[in-house]
Parts: C-alpha cells; sequence; structure tokens
C-alpha cells in the first residue's frame, strides 16, 4: 500500500489584501479539492452545489469555516483553547478577506436525556428566571434561585428521581417475556448472555432448583427468590455436569470446577443499567425496565419546593408542556402589562383609559390568535405582584414572547420546551440554532450552513429563505451548501464542485452568477436547475391489494386510519411535525413488525437508555398481511459506531474477500485462515495500534493531530499478513480501493462484484472500502443499507420503510436512487416512504398527505390517492408545491382508489 505523502507547509494569509468585497481562496487542497482557486462575494447568498462526494462541503466548511475559526483562535488564551474542540488547519495556500465566520451545520452532537428544546435555545433560562423572580410563592416560603427550578442541577431536581421525571422498575413480566420455557431454555431473559447467563444457571442447579421445569410451574417463591433477592450466596459450580451429577458430587464433597456468586436478575438488570460504560449493555438492560412517571413529581422531574411557585397559575412543569405556539399565548398578558405611572400629573381618568385599552388589545389578540392555538390554556397575568415582581416579570414575558416569535416563523411553534433533543430530527435542530443566530443581530459574519432546506417540507423551506434573507439584509454574507433546487434559484452566486465524486471530483466547474452555469457543460447540476433533464415517462402501478390500519394512536395521530397500496410506490408527505414519521417509521413498522413476530427497531428508539421514548402504539391492522411475507427498515441510522465498522464490513462484501486471501496458495502454505485478514482479530492485526491504524498525537494548546500508525504506516495489519497479496493487491490496499476501481479489480469474482456493482449504481463509487463508519453521513448510510439490501435476491412480498431517502442527495443521485427503488417494486415488493422531495412525490403511485398543520394542529389524513388527487386537495399544504411539479411531470395511468 502506498505510503502517505506528508502534506506542504500550509501557507496562510494573514491579512485580506485581495479582490475588494470577495473571499479570494487559493490552493485550496482538504480531502479531494485539486488546488482550488475561487472567489466568493461578501454580503451575499453564495450557494455550493454539486453531487454528493464532490467536494462542495471540503470547501465550505473545511476551509472556510475551518480557517475562521483557526484565526479567532489566535485570540484566545492558549488555556482556554484546551477546552474547545477545534476543527483543525485547513491544507490550503491562502485565503483572504475571509470575515469572522459561524456553523450551522446538521449534526445532532451527544445525545442525552437532559438535553431539551428549551436548553437548546436557551428559553428555559428565561422561564426559571420568571418563576424564581416572579413567580407566587406559598406563604412562609423562601425565595428560589432560578438554579432551583431546574432538573439538570442538585438543588433543583426531584430527589426520587434524579430529575429524569421517571422511575424503573424489573418486573417478571419484563424479565421473564415467556414463562413457558425452562431456565435452561433461557426463560430469564434479563440475565447476561453466553458465561454469565450459563453460570448463573449452573448455580441454580448446585443449589437444587430445577431448571427443566417450565418457569410457570416453579413455586412462587422460587420464582421471586431468583428474580428479586439481595442475597448474592456463593454455590460450588461443577461445570458440564447434569443435575443429578451436581448433587452427587456436592454429596461426596468433590472439588467444584469454581466457586460461584449469584445475582438476581433484578440486581443484573439495575446494575447495568445504572453503572455500565457500555451504551450497547445499558440499552439491552433497559428493554427488561419497565418506565412510569415519578410518583413524587408527576413526571416533572423538580423538587416540591420548585413546583409549589405558579407563573400566571402555573406551575414550571406544567408551562414546560405547552407548545411554543401555546407558550407564547399564555405569556402574552404578562408581556402587555402595563404598570400604573406615578409621574406628576397623572389623573385617574387617563389612567383608567389606559387600562381599559390594554384590556380591549388584550381582548383582540386573544380572540385572534384562539383559532391558530387551539388548546392553549386561558391565562391572565398573575395578579397581585409586588411593582417590582410585575416590571420583573411583564420584561421576562415580552423577551419569551419575542423570541418564541422566531421560532414559530421557522416552523417550530408545535415543539415544547421540555422536548428532548434525541427525539428532534437533524433539520429541527438545525432551525432552532438558526433562530438564536436570527436574534443575535450580529453585523459583517459569514454564516456557513450545511443543507439548510434538507428534511424540510416545501411550506417550511419558504420560511427558512426568509429566515436566510433576514440575515443577509442585516448585513452578514451567508455560504450554503445546498442540494435544493429553489435555493439554487434564490442565490446571488452559485459554486458548482465536480464534476463527479471523490477522485472524479474536487474542481469548480463554475462560480458566478446562476444564469452563467447553463453554458457549462461539465455541469450535472445545470441539467435540474434549468430543466433540461425530462421527468420519467412511468405508468401509475396498480395496486395487488392494500394495506390498512385503523384508530392509530401514536404522537399527534389521535384514531387515525390509513390504506397502503401493496405492489406499489407510496410517498407520505406532510409539513415537518404533522404526524407523518409517527404513521409510517412507528405505527406502521411496529404493527407490520408485531404481526410478523419480528419486531423491529423504530426511529423513536432512544439511542440512551435514559432517553425515554413514548409507550407502543395504539391500533390494529384490519387488512392486507396476507401480501407482507418480510418487512425491511432502512432508516439513516449510523451503519456502526466507531471507526472499526466500515463500507466493507457492513456489506458483507469483505466476508468474501477475506476468504479470496485464504485460498491463496501463500496464505495456504502459511496456514492463514479468512480470521487472519480481519484488521478486528488479534493474529492479523498491527500489535501497535491494534488495527485503528493510526495513533493520537496530543498537542495541548492545539487540536490533536492524528498521525499514521508508526508500525503499520496505516495499513492496520501485522507485516506478516501483508506478506500475502491476490493479484497483486494485499488485503490493505483493497481496504483503500474506492468502490469504482474495486469494481475492476473483482470483475471476475461475483460474490464480491455484486455489492460493489449496487453500490456504484446508487452513486457511492467514490468511498473507499475501508472508510470508517463514523465518517459517513446520514444519506450514505441510509444508501448502504439500501444495497446491501439491494444485492439480495428478489422474492416478492417484501415491505420496505424509507425514511426521507432523498435527504441531502443531489438531484442526479436522487434519480440514481429512486431507480433502485422502483425496481424493487416492478420485483413484486412495496416501499412507503416519508418525503419532502416534489419531485419524487409526482413519480409515486400514491400519495398520503399528512396534516395540516404541525403538533396539535396535525395527525390527520388530510389527502390521499394518486399525486394528481393530492395536488388538488383544499386542506393540504403539499398541494400547490406537488400541483407545480406535476406541471412537468406527464405520468401514465391512474392508479385506482382504494375502496
Amino acid at each position: 500500500m502506498d505510503q502517505p505523502k506528508p502534506r506542504e507547509p500550509v501557507r496562510i494569509a494573514r491579512s485580506g489584501a485581495g479582490r475588494p468585497g470577495y473571499v479570494t481562496v487559493k490552493g485550496a487542497r482538504e480531502h479531494n479539492l485539486r488546488d482550488v482557486d475561487v472567489e466568493l462575494p461578501r454580503d451575499a447568498l453564495v450557494v455550493f452545489t454539486g453531487i454528493s462526494g464532490s467536494g462542495k462541503s471540503s470547501l465550505a466548511f473545511g476551509t472556510l469555516y475551518a480557517e475562521a475559526q483557526r484565526r479567532y483562535f489566535e485570540s484566545v488564551a492558549p488555556y482556554a483553547r484546551r477546552m474547545i474542540d477545534q476543527v483543525g488547519v485547513p491544507d490550503v495556500d491562502a485565503i483572504e478577506g475571509l470575515p469572522p465566520a459561524v456553523a450551522l451545520q446538521q449534526q445532532r452532537g451527544t445525545p442525552s436525556a437532559r438535553s431539551s428544546v428549551g436548553s437548546v435555545t436557551t428559553l428555559s433560562s428565561l422561564v426559571r428566571m420568571m418563576y424564581s423572580r416572579a413567580g407566587t410563592y406559598p406563604p412562609g416560603q423562601p425565595m428560589l434561585y432560578a438554579e432551583d427550578f431546574s432538573p439538570n442541577t442538585p438543588q433543583g431536581a426531584c430527589p426520587s428521581c434524579g430529575g429524569l421525571g421517571r422511575v424503573y422498575h424489573a418486573t417478571e413480566t419484563s424479565m421473564v417475556p415467556d414463562p413457558s420455557l425452562t431456565i435452561r431454555e433461557r426463560a430469564v431473559a434479563a440475565w447476561p448472555q453466553a458465561w454469565g447467563g450459563q453460570n448463573l444457571r449452573d448455580i441454580l442447579v448446585s443449589r437444587g432448583i430445577d431448571v427443566d421445569t417450565p418457569w410457570k410451574d416453579l413455586p412462587r417463591a422460587v420464582r421471586d427468590w431468583i428474580l428479586f433477592t439481595d442475597d448474592q450466596p456463593q454455590e460450588p459450580v461443577y461445570a458440564g455436569l447434569s443435575p443429578e451429577q451436581t448433587q452427587a458430587a456436592r454429596r461426596r464433597r468433590l472439588e467444584p470446577s469454581y466457586m460461584g456468586t449469584f445475582t438476581s436478575a433484578r440486581r443484573h438488570v439495575l446494575g447495568t443499567f445504572t453503572n455500565s460504560q457500555s451504551a450497547l449493555m445499558r440499552r439491552r438492560a433497559a428493554r427488561y425496565l419497565v418506565s412510569e412517571d415519578c410518583p413524587a413529581c408527576h413526571g416533572k422531574r423538580l423538587k416540591p419546593e420548585a413546583l409549589s411557585v405558579t407563573f400566571a397559575g402555573l406551575d414550571i412543569g406544567e408551562l414546560s408542556r405547552m407548545t411554543l405556539s401555546q407558550l407564547a399565548e399564555a405569556m402574552q398578558p404578562a408581556a402587555e402589562d402595563r404598570l400604573p405611572d406615578d409621574r406628576p400629573g397623572k389623573d385617574a381618568a387617563q389612567e383608567t383609559l389606559d387600562r381599559e385599552a390594554g384590556q380591549r388589545d388584550r381582548a383582540r389578540r386573544a380572540a385572534a390568535g384562539a383559532s391558530a392555538h387551539a388548546g392553549a390554556p386561558d391565562v391572565r397575568a398573575t395578579p397581585n405582584l409586588s411593582i417590582e415582581k410585575r416590571l420583573a416579570a411583564q420584561r421576562l414575558a415580552a423577551d419569551l414572547v419575542d423570541r418564541i416569535g422566531t421560532l414559530a416563523e421557522l416552523g417550530l411553534g408545535y415543539l415544547s420546551l421540555d422536548r428532548v433533543t434525541t427525539t428532534l430530527s437533524s433539520g429541527e435542530l438545525q432551525r432552532l440554532r438558526l433562530a438564536t443566530q436570527l436574534r443575535s443581530q450580529l453585523f459583517g459574519v459569514a454564516y456557513v450552513l450545511d443543507e439548510p432546506t434538507a428534511g424540510l417540507h416545501p411550506a417550511d423551506g419558504d420560511a427558512m429563505h426568509e429566515a436566510l434573507a433576514g440575515l443577509l439584509t442585516a448585513g452578514n454574507s451567508l455560504f450554503v451548501v445546498e442540494h435544493d433546487i429553489g435555493t439554487m434559484r434564490r442565490a446571488d452566486w452559485l459554486v458548482d464542485v465536480g464534476p463527479a465524486a471523490g477522485e472524479h471530483g474536487g474542481t469548480v466547474l463554475y462560480s458566478g452568477p446562476p444564469e452563467g452555469l447553463r453554458e457549462v457543460e461539465a455541469s450535472l447540476t445545470r441539467l435540474h436547475l434549468f430543466g433540461l433533464v425530462e421527468p420519467p415517462q412511468r405508468p401509475r402501478r396498480e395496486p395487488s391489494g392494500w394495506l390498512r390500519l385503523e384508530g392509530i394512536v401514536r404522537n399527534n395521530l389521535r384514531g387515525v386510519s390509513a390504506a397502503f397500496p401493496l405492489g406499489c410506490l407510496s410517498a407520505v408527505t406532510g409539513i415537518s411535525g404533522s404526524g407523518k414519521s409517527s404513521l409510517v417509521s412507528q405505527a406502521l413498522l411496529e404493527l407490520v413488525g408485531d404481526r410478523l413476530g419480528r419486531p423491529v427497531e423504530t426511529d423513536d428508539e432512544p439511542e440512551d437508555p435514559l432517553d425515554d421514548a413514548p409507550g407502543p402504539t395504539e391500533g390494529r391492522i384490519v387488512g392486507g398481511m396476507e401480501g407482507v411475507r418480510r418487512l425491511v427498515q432502512v432508516d439513516q441510522k449510523p451503519i456502526g459506531r466507531t471507526p472499526r465498522s466500515n463500507l466493507a464490513t457492513y456489506t458483507g462484501l469483505f466476508d468474501a474477500v477475506r476468504k479470496l486471501f485464504a485460498a491463496t496458495p501463500e496464505a495456504q502454505r502459511r496456514r492463514y485462515d479468512a480470521g487472519r485478514f480481519s484488521f478486528n482479530v488479534a493474529k492479523g492485526r498491527c500489535p501497535a495500534c491494534e488495527g485503528e491504524g493510526f495513533v493520537s498525537v496530543e498537542l495541548l494548546f492545539m487540536p490533536s493531530v492524528y498521525a499514521p500508525c508508526p508500525t503499520c504506516h496505516g495499513s492496520r495489519y501485522a507485516p506478516a499478513t501483508l506478506e500475502v497479496t491476490w493479484n497483486g493487491l494485499t488485503i490493505a490496499d483493497v481496504l483503500g480501493l474506492t468502490v469504482e476501481r474495486a469494481c475492476a479489480a473483482f470483475a471476475d469474482e461475483p460474490s464480491v462484484l455484486r455489492p460493489l456493482a449496487v453500490l456504484r449504481d446508487l452513486g457511492l463509487g467514490y468511498l473507499r472500502l475501508g472508510q470508517p463508519a463514523t465518517e459517513l453521513s446520514g444519506g450514505e448510510a441510509q444508501r448502504i443499507k439500501l444495497a446491501t439490501e439491494l444485492q439480495r435476491g428478489q422474492r416478492g412480498g417484501t415491505l420496505y420503510v424509507l425514511d426521507e431517502p432523498t435527504t441531502g442527495l443531489h438531484p442526479t443521485d436522487v434519480d440514481r436512487l429512486m431507480l433502485q427503488v422502483n425496481g424493487l417494486v416492478d420485483a413484486g415488493n412495496t416501499v412507503v416512504m416519508v418525503e419532502h422531495d416534489m419531485r419524487v412525490v409526482a413519480g409515486a403511485d400514491h400519495v398520503i398527505d399528512v396534516g395540516p398543520g404541525a403538533g396539535s394542529l396535525g395527525g390527520t389524513v388530510v389527502a390521499d390517492g394518486r399525486p394528481e388527487v393530492v395536488a388538488e386537495a383544499r386542506a393540504s399544504r403539499t398541494a400547490p408545491y406537488l400541483r407545480e411539479e406535476l406541471d412537468a411531470y406527464e405520468g401514465g395511468g391512474a392508479l385506482p382508489q382504494r375502496p
């Protein structure tokens, strides 16, 4: 394998001396960029385009933002730099005229049950201050500080649940799901796997407990002791002996294999859940726990003293559960509260007029907002407060209303303050961060945004564009990485990177006003921007049946019924928060999985077991299951959480590659099996870096540097392993190949070529086989999952559920993806996808539109049928955008309506 070439010294301009009003980049070489020179106007909307993997993010984030951050950190004290996560120094010759930059990326950050909408937006801090300074306290209770109203502090958290709002119990039903099994048949499912569980079963044998009788037939006292005892007795264990032989050995006092310590199932589960450092182990333990609202705080997470304080008749827990729109409505009276004017000459009549005017104004606002905020409580300003408290309440409430107004304009009014961030989409998180920037009123800043319209319904996209226009009007620059055609058309300046992905990209094909891209023949973006691509001419497919759901209750769905045509492609649409993911990615998956006897992990399964997911879906399937034999979910969750998981290992093609190496004459002479060629196995990997391929160098005041392992030089393998070659390639060389190059290298090996060809057809030819899972985007992870499924033989009868599969994809990549998806349907399968791309929705066989609004204003099926029917639905927020797309789409035969 080629040795990595050391980088040339980076020469970065210290002061802007380039063209006035422009940012000038010279010699950018980050990732696949090829000595890029480009000029970008300041105080403009600059959109970076190009197919996935072309290098546009490397230019916008890896170069421009990284350098802006580096320059800022030069002004920060060295000690403080150690506390900040730095992105590193970009590989570029010079950047001139670069203003300070703020990045708004799609990354979620570290998931936590204690991170909420209120904490991300800092609205919770305002609310806590309001309760502290202007709340109504019970008689005799001293004033509390703002920290006393936070469940994340020791002084505010409920002592019973530690501020989580939930308590966890292990019950017989949760730990023994199938009481017809015997202990030997692992009836106690909560016990550890492998040796740990066998050890506990052997201890029970030594104690004379019958492990071959069905659990339900054991005496109650025995079952309770096994599950709940706090005793940890030690018993001799005679490994491999039958119960009769064990008892005979005990009577004869034979030497045991070892002395084992018993642990009850509850003690094991709670101990693992509380103390394990492994997230995987904690999630497994969480399966056997039953959670419920804390009986002390009723799920409000705070100590009794904090919950006894009210504002406008509500405690802080009740206030935090309201939607942001309802909260603004509740705070409006306090925000408009007018204090008496004590200036000399102010007569009583004038004060009365002012008071009556205020009352009329509040009544008018309440009437106007009644329909928009249905369900909001009828709240008035807190009475009987001192002048100081009223003043504090007015200012804090006014600030709250103002901030929430910004969030509502971005379509987030349906969220609540206590909504944990792990249940939010990346698009929702990015809009929350954007709202904070909109209020910051910064001037002269370059905002670098990562696909701000990704995952957004076109109606929410319009609100996003208005928000971005506000930042631009305030005197800032916008550098936006985007695939959305609407955003490109609004741009002042386009930078198209390509022409293809990976090593075939990294070149700026065009930089200038959008209209000029029309003449650049090498650009794939221009084909879609100027309508030079013919829409697909595919007739609508006839359904072979209908999968019908009734009475669905989940999140904001309340008794919803829906029907999905079998043997067709269905698109489920609706604005963000309308309930479409609740219907498809949760309810449909759970109900079908339960009927098939193979439950699936839904999208709202918490990454941290303390993040309490919603309860099971209520509802039922009333028809159509005879046409579904298999269920497959293809979502955007990572394909692995560590660098050891990669493209080759996930798709399974690496197993076939390692077998090829093990079959070579040299490997057979050395008696190397396939395991020898895995970097996760000690016998084949480099002993110095243990198969990681790199070592971390801590530089204290500067970002840590990851250098190739000095022993294996980044190959991950021991020297002896690399002495075996296949067709002139070492196993490390294979991992360094891109998918496209690997297709050529393994052209005569069908078992390896099959998955490689599917990956290439899905537009992933630029990825390296050994590319760590942690470096893959959500869209790439989803396409890899789909490729893994596509390489299998298609027998029909499978229901595929896809969650926004086009998110983060260039229109050219979308076309490649949909070609494969339609191939699945043509093979006799059913595909249901949650989707916002109107081009894809227009090409579906059937559309279900959920809404009409978000949160409590959504949760109903507004329209369903073929796209032409939904496009005419007056109550649908999707209809006008779908109608516009259908003007360019000429479908074939119409899809019959469901009975």
